[in-house]
């Protein structure tokens, strides 16, 4: 925002926790290296791995560094030098207080750090979900450090518009079924019948809250997720994920009910084939320690955005770009027009992948196929 079950990640959970290392100036390694940097934020806490061209890659909500780690490994195999951060208020990255701090510009000067404190002088971005959104947004502001840009999952959309807040209050409605509910590419989904699929619909139709208008008010979303953090992670990623959603017509995970949560209409027990018990282990352990607010607070900001870019209202971005999407996510219905778009907002794009019967979490969902078309993006790229 969304490996085979079972299967050993390429960086295994105790890397990820007890195993972490923080050097200031560390050369890269063939194996992950975890390391904390000096950002405007207070800190960021990355893993790279390889040695090459700097490839930075940023996670969507709610993940962390280690929705990258089937990635890592191909990139540095191929000579890259490649590094997942923990965006701002997530993982061992700082977390400031104040919802302000999570400012669209506030991550971007954040990435910008990060390469300067790894020595570099540009890097090619690559983010999925919120990840992807704020790769652009960097690559638009600061080409002059970011050379290049792959997003996952989100379509680039330029700054400007009408106020996000308006928009998302715009997207309620009522019924069983949110706008755009059940119409997400791709015709064939798990049946009524499938295992966590809740076949009834909702006999008494009440208004709809999409999921970024309901995430607006501090401590409101949290309720919900915090006291069980890695049960509404697995029932968010099921949601989202091409094997598990639910099946057409089916309440819309994207929006609440009146007085309702998002959980609600979630999948219940069933993880989706890419997110093995251990994996999901990792992405709730941090979230379980840091609680939800930082990452929340990405939300929470999307109106001061929408001001603080309006410098850049409209504008393409001109560097290469590559783009991957899953054919059953709702961002690529609801987004359609952003897709149609790029031969003007896009004009360096070099690729335009759709995964067929791929839900959200492209990268997990597809890591073979992803590494592919990435690694033969960067190939491409000027030197």
């Amino acid at each position: 925002m969304p490996p085979t079950a079972g299967s050993s990640p390429a960086v295994s959970t105790a890397s990820s926790h007890s195993a972490l290392t923080d050097r200031s100036s560390a050369a890269p390694s063939s194996t992950p290296t975890h390391r904390l940097l000096p950002s405007p934020a207070g800190r960021i806490h990355l893993v790279e791995q390889g040695s090459g061209p700097l490839v930075l890659l940023l996670h969507g909500f709610p993940e962390s560094w280690y929705a990258w780690r089937h990635q890592m490994a191909a990139l540095a195999s191929a000579g890259y030098r490649a590094v997942a951060i923990d965006v701002r208020g997530y993982g061992r990255s700082s977390k400031p207080e104040a919802v302000e701090a999570y400012r669209m510009l506030d991550l971007i000067a954040d990435n910008v750090a990060v390469v300067e404190g790894l020595g570099e002088r540009s890097a090619v971005v690559v983010g999925h979900d919120w990840g992807a959104t704020i790769a652009a947004m960097s690559t638009l502001t600061r080409p002059d450090v970011f050379r290049a840009v792959g997003l996952l999952g989100v379509p680039y959309t330029p700054p400007g518009g009408p106020r996000p807040s308006e928009i998302f209050a715009r997207m309620g409605g009522t019924g069983a079924e949110g706008p755009g509910a059940g119409d997400e590419p791709g015709a064939e989904r798990p049946g009524a019948g499938s295992p966590g699929v809740r076949p009834d619909h909702d006999p008494h139709p009440r208004p709809q809250e999409f999921y970024i208008s309901y995430f607006q008010q501090p401590g409101r979303a949290e309720a919900e997720m915090e006291p069980d953090v890695r049960g509404w992670l697995a029932g968010f990623y099921a949601a989202l994920s091409a094997d598990t959603m639910a099946a057409p017509g089916a309440p819309d995970p994207h929006f609440t009910g009146a007085g309702g949560t998002l959980r609600e209409r979630f999948p219940v027990g069933v993880l989706p084939s890419w997110l093995g018990e251990r994996d999901l282990d990792v992405f709730a352990g941090e979230f379980e320690r840091t609680g939800m607010t930082g990452a929340l607070n990405r939300y929470r900001n999307m109106d001061r955005d929408w001001a603080d870019l309006a410098d850049w209202a409209g504008r393409p971005i001109t560097r290469p770009s590559l783009f991957i999407g899953g054919e059953r996510d709702a961002s690529l219905t609801w987004l359609a027009d952003a897709v149609k778009a790029f031969p003007e907002t896009l004009p360096g794009l070099l690729g335009s992948h759709i995964l067929d019967g791929c839900g959200h979490f492209v990268q997990q969902e597809r890591p073979e196929e992803t590494n592919r078309i990435l690694l033969d993006w960067l190939a491409s790229l000027p030197a």
